[in-house]
């Protein structure tokens, strides 16, 4: 599995909620049908406020986004507990989210559908960083690289293993803790 991912930053600050990652009139899309699992992705974001974030996550028209690597502030996640948040984001072409602090369902919900890494930061990188910089996230070494300055990761642990094997359930058949699904 990839560990080590890079390319341009898309930078939004605290409080980002559910409805702004994926607004509620987009939750009809079901992921698991794979035309719906595309278009969810190009919402992804949509419910940010144009005036504040003037460059889009995914480009109208667009299904996939030039950002993989997200940064934020505090609360990243907060309000509903929708799946579809981190599933929309994922679906976009996002790999990994760095914020300075999730709401507990947010983060949860990346565990369990394996959508995308939630990294915590141990600085407030939403007010050092900006829109279109260059980064690399390495899971391994914990580190985040902009330029020649590099910012501390607090580590994922046990949980690295789970989003990789593609969520909780996934996890748990690859590992024989549930049984592998029955073709019907």
């Amino acid at each position: 599995m990839e560990r080590i991912f890079q390319g341009p930053a898309y930078v939004v600050k605290d409080n980002i909620d559910t409805d702004q990652i994926i607004p509620a009139a987009h939750l009809m899309l079901v992921p698991t049908i794979p035309e719906e699992y595309e278009k969810l992705g190009s919402f992804a974001l949509s419910g940010l406020p144009e005036r504040e974030y003037p460059v889009r996550f995914v480009e109208p028209g667009k299904t996939k986004t030039q950002f993989p690597i997200l940064i934020a502030g505090k609360n990243f996640g907060c309000g509903s507990s929708r799946e579809h948040a981190p599933i929309a984001l994922g679906a976009a072409g996002c790999k990994v989210v760095v914020a300075a602090g999730y709401a507990r369902i947010f983060f949860r919900n990346c565990i369990a559908t394996g959508a995308l890494y939630p990294c915590e930061s141990c600085q407030r990188l939403c007010d050092i960083l900006r829109t279109g910089q260059w980064v690399e996230v390495n899971l391994d070494t914990g580190i985040l690289r902009c330029g020649d300055h590099t910012y501390p990761l607090r580590p994922l642990g046990d949980l690295a293993p789970v989003i990789e094997a593609g969520g909780i359930f996934a996890y748990a058949r690859k590992n024989g803790l549930i049984p592998e699904r029955q073709q019907t």
